[in-house]
């Protein structure tokens, strides 16, 4: 599942939460101010994402004329022209390889300002992280899952898009949601 902004706060206190937890790290700063750091982390390297989605929206609407007169579809060419531009933006495409990247930003930025110390290697550290990351995005997804299938199983049937169907929706999510601990 990708990251989303409004996960970012939520992702950052279920890591700094692991790190305080685990063993082998020591905490030398607040758990809150912990959170924080690795919030602004997590919402540049989102930020990073949506500006370079920004550019090539531009872009593809400079070609708009072009994109009509050859009857070429409009997501197809985003997501090429999205993947050609990543590198030179800095965007990691793949979500398992950002994930490392990301634990890997925050496990250098955490040390280098001397907010955790540990004496086992960095990948140890890194895995806390990394997992930290996977688990909770898991489970929105499989809140998210779960949800849809209540809305399936309603003998009144709700269409997608509707105000009824994005109020259940929400209101079951939330309850998913904090049901296994993710809010």
């Amino acid at each position: 599942m990708k990251m989303k902004l409004h996960h970012t706060a939520y992702i950052a206190r279920r890591i700094a939460r692991d790190l305080v937890n685990c063993p082998f790290v020591e905490i030398r700063k607040t758990k809150e101010s912990i959170a924080k750091e690795i919030e602004r982390i997590l919402d540049a390297d989102i930020d990073k994402e949506l500006d370079l989605d920004e550019k090539v929206d531009a872009m593809l609407k400079e070609q708009e004329e072009n994109i009509e007169f050859y009857n070429a579809d409009y997501k197809q060419l985003f997501w090429m022209a999205k993947k050609r531009m990543a590198n030179e933006a800095g965007v990691i495409l793949n979500n398992e390889d950002r994930y490392t990247d990301i634990a890997h930003q925050v496990l250098d930025y955490l040390w280098e300002e001397d907010f955790i110390h540990y004496t086992v290697s960095d990948n140890q550290v890194k895995n806390v992280i990394f997992a930290s990351i996977d688990e909770f995005l898991k489970g929105f997804e499989e809140a998210d899952d779960a949800v849809f299938q209540k809305i399936k199983s309603y003998k009144r049937k709700l269409i997608p898009g509707t105000e009824d169907y994005d109020l259940i929706y929400q209101r079951l999510y939330e309850e998913e949601l904090i049901k296994r601990g993710l809010m």
